[in-house]
């Protein structure tokens, strides 16, 4: 499967929010989504910009949480959206899955934590995401026409959008904050042992 995304620096979340539902947008996922990034110890998946990932959603009303093991291929650019090759696939027990992963030898190499709105709008999924230290993020993932329709439901500016990478949009907030950015509740607490290279 082919992953199509553009990234941009919310101004309104609540603005933004509130015309994407005006305009048709279904809330699918409101909560905490916590994502895990394994590779070996040698680091030979991040060198090939590859990502092997657990993600886990843990709903804000308290449904039981459920969770996703994926793989995404090198990132590329087709005119200006980010694209990558991503395989996934639903996961009963997370605990056990990081054990597994142990087990055959890949390591931890990053926490990324946010709390998410994440909305489905002709074919294109738009999630507003809040780290625990850093500007509020929508990204909006579909095909183009899709992405484009959405970003145009949001009225944020088109302009605002780029195919720039989470590392990306943490080195332009922590350049214009002089402050340090945190993804994970073990950042927020000084703990910054993994970096900003997710």
């Amino acid at each position: 499967m082919r992953e199509v995304e553009l990234k941009a620096i919310v101004p309104d979340e609540g603005a933004a929010r509130s015309r994407l539902e005006r305009a048709g947008a279904r809330l699918t996922f409101e909560g905490r989504l916590e994502d895990r990034r394994y590779d070996e110890p040698s680091r030979r998946l991040t060198r090939q910009d590859q990502v092997l990932r657990c993600r886990t959603y843990r709903d804000a009303a308290g449904a039981p949480a459920r969770a996703e093991l994926d793989w995404k291929g090198r990132t590329g650019a087709d005119h200006g959206y980010k694209v990558r090759e991503e395989l996934g696939t639903a996961v009963g027990d997370p605990d056990a899955l990081a054990q597994i992963l142990d087990r055959l030898g890949y390591v931890l190499i990053r926490e990324i934590d946010r709390v998410v709105a994440q909305y489905e709008l002709d074919g294109a999924v738009v999630r507003f995401e809040r780290y625990p230290r850093l500007d509020i993020l929508v990204e909006v993932e579909g095909e183009p026409d899709a992405i484009e329709r959405a970003i145009a439901a949001m009225d944020i500016p088109r302009t605002a959008f780029s195919s720039a990478r989470l590392p990306d949009f943490v080195a332009a907030y922590e350049a214009r904050t002089g402050g340090r950015a945190a993804l994970c509740a073990r950042e927020l607490a000084g703990d910054y042992r993994w970096g900003h290279d997710a």
